[in-house]
């Protein structure tokens, strides 16, 4: 099986207001997504491969709304709270956070958990805490992934390493592994890997071999889990993803990078046929 994952980010921002959102206005940007995409997607074998777009939980019901009951397209939320509501418990104390349960009464299928970003905001929280000790990200991390489970969500983990964590890579890769997936059900997770330190403007894209060598390191250590590439897939390394044996997919966020940089549903397509070769 083969997965292409969508993070459209806080792609939704207004050109004017500083974002890349040239798609529609705000209110149906979450409908022109999936409207934009659907429909030529239908063309793949969802025995085959699946695709998730992953939105920022504003445009989350609008998007499910979207959806063609034959649609390949499936919903996910940008992560999920490390507490859920639960009958007779918490019915849902958790100003400024996405429970599982809400993301998936709003018709979401997946979430995302522990993208670099995610992992960032976290560690900053500690460091403001006076918390040296980052391995408490893992943990509350698997915390947010057992909620998901418990509420039937599939789950893209993200792993990844820093430039200053590159030469222990194999410790961090691991430590993120084995304590974010512990407990968990496997067969339900997807892990997405993010080379962090060739991230970003003037940075040098990790390469084949690289990548692979990390691949090779996840399905060793997690008994054979899915890996899809997660530090964007796009026109440039579709082809070179796709000959990887070892990765089973791609996370695509921007498809331009240069000129009106943002998401355009035609390239994105374009992308997925690179990449599937089909």
């Amino acid at each position: 099986m083969k997965h292409i994952l969508l993070n459209l980010k806080r792609f939704d921002v207004p050109v004017e207001l500083g974002g890349v959102n040239r798609l529609a206005p705000i209110p149906q940007w979450g409908a022109a997504v999936v409207m934009g995409t659907q429909e030529a997607l239908k063309k793949y074998d969802p025995a085959e491969v699946e695709f998730v777009q992953y939105l920022p939980e504003a445009h989350l019901i609008n998007a499910v709304a979207a959806l063609d009951e034959d649609s390949p397209v499936q919903i996910g939320s940008q992560s999920v709270y490390r507490m859920n509501t639960a009958v007779g418990g918490n019915f849902g104390a958790f100003t400024t956070n996405r429970s599982a349960s809400i993301v998936k009464a709003i018709g979401c299928k997946s979430t995302l958990i522990g993208h670099c970003e995610e992992r960032n905001d976290k560690k900053g929280i500690l460091a403001e805490a006076g918390v040296t000790d980052m391995s408490a990200v893992n943990r509350l991390l698997n915390q947010e992934i057992k909620c998901a489970q418990a509420e039937g969500l599939t789950v893209a983990y993200c792993i990844g390493e820093t430039s200053e964590e590159q030469p222990r890579w194999e410790e961090v890769l691991g430590a993120q592994l084995d304590v974010g997936l512990e407990g968990v059900d496997k067969s339900k997770v997807v892990i997405a890997y993010e080379p962090v330190w060739s991230i970003g403007p003037g940075k040098t894209p990790a390469g084949k071999e690289y990548i692979t060598k990390i691949a090779r390191f996840v399905k060793e250590r997690t008994g054979g889990m899915d890996v899809v590439y997660g530090g964007g897939l796009k026109t440039d390394n579709a082809e070179m993803l796709a000959s990887i044996d070892e990765i089973d997919g791609g996370l695509i966020a921007l498809t331009r990078f240069q000129g009106e940089i943002g998401f355009y549903p035609e390239e994105y397509l374009d992308i997925i046929r690179l990449y599937l070769g089909k």
